[in-house]
């Protein structure tokens, strides 16, 4: 279909940055339990079937957390263990977007949008709204977002913004704790 071709990924001068840092911080590599729970966090909040804490490098997005829908999962499964598939291209979905602009994201209506309407997830997951905020740490690096979609129109307004601001802030807060406890990755699965 050719409507899924007017979305543009925005040019991403700090991929090279970001992708660094993460190396450093240990993220975007693996799932992790603390963001699984994060994400299963956000979803209850939003009533939203998906949530995710995605951390996006040169070439893909990286769902570290991930919380999605039994009956309409959002990834396929892969491997014999039936274990989500937590990877998506970066022409996928509204986080590349976000982290970009390193500005938060609200879509009541992702059809209303031109520049997203004819985006993968909406065409082919059935993605109606999204609400997405980035992680930016101290160094002033947008390492991914925190996001929450859902199926139907959702009129997020005013409350789920801020709501999506604070939960973000929450996680860069945990993430730079990590950092500063030389905590990373595996390590952190206690906490």
């Amino acid at each position: 279909m050719t409507r899924s071709r007017l979305l543009l990924t925005p040019e991403d001068r700090d991929a090279a940055e970001r992708v660094g840092r993460l190396r450093r911080l240990g993220l975007g590599e693996r799932p992790e339990p603390e963001f699984d729970a994060f994400a299963d966090r956000l979803a209850a909040l939003a009533a939203v079937p998906y949530a995710m804490v995605n951390f996006i490098d040169a070439h893909r997005q990286f769902f570290a957390g991930l919380h999605q829908s039994d009956s309409r999962p959002l990834t396929a499964s892969a491997g014999p263990d039936g274990a989500p598939v937590r990877h998506l291209g970066r022409e996928y979905g509204f986080c590349p977007h976000v982290v970009v602009r390193r500005k938060a994201l609200v879509l009541e209506d992702v059809r209303d949008y031109p520049r997203f309407a004819g985006n993968a997830v909406v065409d082919e997951r059935g993605v109606r709204s999204y609400l997405g905020a980035p992680l930016v740490d101290r160094t002033g690096i947008a390492l991914g977002t925190v996001c929450a979609l859902d199926v139907e129109p959702r009129p997020w307004g005013r409350a789920g913004l801020e709501t999506i601001k604070a939960l973000a802030a929450e996680l860069v807060a945990r993430i730079e704790q990590r950092e500063d406890g030389g905590i990373r990755g595996e390590g952190d699965r206690g906490a």
